[in-house]
């Protein structure tokens, strides 16, 4: 504990600097529709299910890591309880996944479901083998990319950046067709989850106990089943559909196209 007293005092120093000097790219906050999960303190720990296989579990253990650098939240990467195929969601925890899911122009995605409007009840992750077994995206620096920046999203992060043209900012939160030096979270990222996870709330959704009826599992074949496109990036590279379940239920999906793919949807 004493060791990470001062890092939190930088992070505010860096993290206003970074607010004065990115302006122009980043925008003052990154909440992803102020979407959280309910807890009642501070630090909490979300689960990682481990669905994933060799080739991924480094890039899962890094963003792991990574993460748990922030002040509020933890993460402990535990046996994953999903078929991979299909990656079926958990009550209060995020199962992560790999599979060939196909040619369907999805490098990843990350969904959650809401209830209340707002707290996230469980997430998942999925990365596409059809196209991170391709000499383009099968590289360290795009499948810690990609995991880092999926896994975020199941906090509710949004991206600190979307336009391609711009220099990279040196997060997993900002999209690039460059992923070199976006790979792991920045302070401006632990300096968001500050943000988003100041007020603690009366109940907990960080519980399998806590699960919501109204959560569904996204058909990650079929787009339509994602509901309605809510956010495009420029150059649609990256999109945000929301399907809608009642009574202040929905659930949420984050998907990043292959470079290839991006535009045309």
């Amino acid at each position: 504990m004493f060791a990470r007293l001062p890092r939190r005092s930088l992070l505010v120093a860096l993290a206003s600097l970074a607010f004065a000097g990115v302006a122009s790219t980043a925008s003052a906050t990154h909440s992803w529709g102020g979407y959280h999960w309910a807890r009642t303190a501070n630090p909490f720990t979300i689960k990682l299910g481990n669905n994933v296989s060799a080739a991924w579990i480094s890039a899962l253990n890094t963003a792991s890591s990574d993460w748990s650098a922030s002040d509020v939240l933890n993460t402990t990467v535990v046996a994953g309880l999903a078929n991979p195929k299909n990656c079926r969601g958990t009550a209060g925890r995020v199962e992560v996944c790999d599979s060939t899911y196909g040619n369907n122009g999805w490098l990843g995605l990350a969904s959650i479901s809401i209830t209340g409007g707002t707290h996230i009840t469980q997430g998942t992750v999925k990365l596409n083998d059809t196209y991170f077994n391709t000499a383009q995206y099968n590289t360290t620096a795009w499948r810690n990319l990609v995991m880092c920046q999926e896994i975020g999203h199941t906090f509710g992060l949004d991206h600190q950046d979307t336009t391609f043209g711009n220099p990279n900012l040196g997060t997993c939160m900002d999209y690039t067709s460059d992923p070199s030096t976006n790979q792991h979270p920045n302070t401006h990222d632990y300096a968001e989850l500050d943000i988003i996870y100041a007020h603690l709330d009366s109940t907990t959704t960080i519980s399998q106990g806590a699960a919501n009826s109204f959560a569904v599992d996204i058909d990650s074949d079929n787009p339509r089943s994602w509901g309605q496109l809510v956010k495009q990036s420029p150059g649609g590279r990256t999109a945000i559909y929301e399907l809608d379940l009642g009574r202040g239920s929905k659930t949420v999906t984050f998907v990043i196209w292959a470079l290839e793919a991006s535009g045309n949807r």
